[in-house]
């Protein structure tokens, strides 16, 4: 769900990983737009725009979102964000 979230978020936006109500939940936002607006808690997010990931993969956001999720996600501090928000 999370990369869905980034794979088809049209345009420069974010993949977020939110706490709402106590309960986790995958959202995307648009250019400067967080989650914090609508009341959820941060607790992971992927950059989409193009700048996060055009040198290393040009036009390929898949191929980003996969890196993304296999290689670059600090699952402990995921965790520590799901800890004290929760």
């Amino acid at each position: 769900e999370f990369s869905k979230a980034g794979a088809t978020q049209f345009g420069s936006g974010w993949a977020w990983l939110v706490l709402e109500n106590g309960t986790l939940k995958v959202t995307k936002t648009l250019n400067a737009e967080n989650p914090l607006h609508n009341g959820q808690t941060p607790l992971l997010t992927m950059d989409v725009w193009e700048h996060a990931y055009y040198l290393d993969y040009q036009n390929k956001r898949p191929d980003y979102i996969s890196t993304f999720i296999d290689s670059l996600i600090n699952w402990d501090f995921v965790a520590s964000n799901y800890s004290a928000a929760a």
